[in-house]
Parts: C-alpha cells; sequence; structure tokens
C-alpha cells in the first residue's frame, strides 16, 4: 500500500549546530537504506515559509504498522509529526515513475456531482475523464493518481509534471469532470534524497 506523509520537523531552541548536522547526515544515509528495501518511493519540499522545515514523502508499506516502523526509523523523527494519508489505486492510475523536465505538482479533487444529473451523464463523463487521464499520462503530464480515505478529505491525490501552473491549470479545466471538481495544487520541488534523482 502507498502512503503520503507530510513530515514537519521542529528543532528543539538550543539545539546546536553540530548536533542537527549529525542527525541530518544519519537521516540522509537512512533514507538510501529505505529506498532500497523499497519504503521510500520519492520525496519533495512543498512552498516552505521562512525558518519551516517540511517534506512529503511517498511510501510503501504493508499496512500502517510497518509504515509506523518505518517513519520511527528515520533519526530526524525525534524532533518530526508526520501526517500519513493512506492512498489506494484510482482506475486512472498510469503508474508512471520517470520525471524529465518541468515541475512536479501535487492536486487534491473532490468531486461534487451537480445535482439532478442522470446516471448516465455521470458514467459517459467518466468515460470521458478516463480517456483523457490517458491522453494526459501518455503525453508525461500525469504521473500518478490516488484515491484517498472516504470522510471528509479530498477524493482523489494527482501527481503532475507541467512547464508552471497556468499549464497545469489548462490541463485539469481540460478534465471532462472539471465542472464538479475542487481542485488544490501545490506545486513541489526537488528534494536532496528523492529517490528519482538517483545517478542524475
Amino acid at each position: 500500500m502507498e502512503y503520503l506523509v507530510t513530515m514537519t520537523t521542529h528543532v528543539p531552541d538550543g539545539t546546536s549546530d553540530q548536533e542537527v548536522a549529525d542527525v541530518r547526515a544519519r537521516e540522509a544515509a537512512n533514507t538510501s537504506k529505505l529506498v532500497a528495501r523499497g519504503h521510500l518511493l520519492r520525496l519533495w519540499r512543498p512552498p516552505l515559509a521562512p525558518g519551516e522545515w517540511r517534506s512529503l514523502g511517498l511510501f510503501a508499506a504493508a499496512d500502517e504498522a510497518e509504515l509506523e516502523e518505518v517513519l520511527a526509523s528515520m533519526p530526524l523523527r525525534i524532533w518530526r509529526t508526520d501526517e500519513v494519508t493512506p492512498l489506494s489505486l484510482h482506475p486512472n492510475d498510469p503508474g508512471l515513475q520517470a520525471i524529465a523536465g518541468g515541475t512536479e505538482f501535487l492536486t487534491t479533487f473532490t468531486v461534487t456531482v451537480t445535482e439532478g444529473t442522470t446516471e448516465q451523464v455521470v458514467a459517459d463523463t467518466m468515460a470521458r475523464e478516463a480517456q483523457r487521464a490517458k491522453e494526459l499520462a501518455g503525453q508525461g503530464h500525469l504521473l500518478r493518481l490516488w484515491r484517498c480515505p472516504a470522510g471528509g478529505g479530498p477524493d482523489a491525490l494527482g501527481l503532475w509534471r507541467a512547464s508552471d501552473s497556468a499549464e497545469l491549470r489548462a490541463m485539469l479545466e481540460s478534465l471532462p469532470m472539471d465542472p464538479w471538481m475542487t481542485e488544490e495544487i501545490t506545486p513541489l520541488t526537488s528534494h536532496p534524497s528523492d529517490p528519482a534523482l538517483a545517478g542524475k
């Protein structure tokens, strides 16, 4: 199973620069081990406020208990809080792993079908949505797509690549379900320990 983990670090006041450097060095070494074991799939930095220390990670684990063992093994955990979102398969997920030029973005989608829409219109729109998602994946823009847990949050999470936010916005507006969707876009920057950058 895959999980999106928002990792926020708060270094206690009075911690020496040397101690921070030591923990960060151990974190980088441990990250390599997690990648080799198949637990850490991707790592990004979202937009940060001054002094904020936060990362987004895509992890794989058999279940939440194994994920907790993985997260607890990370040296920065002594100063970090983790927010975990379990992800499940989405029928339109292209499963692309390679990265190329452009910026990556995470998007959340919440779908609210307009009241009075017939089941046939919903089915037809979903079929056109699947086709458009396949086209965008074929162009290298839609990399991954997951379903989020039910219960008040977003319905789906997508990983995209685009030249900028305007290009991404145009792609999202091209989705047949766009009139029913509320999206939230998070631009991502590379993290030095991102497994996708290995060897680059």
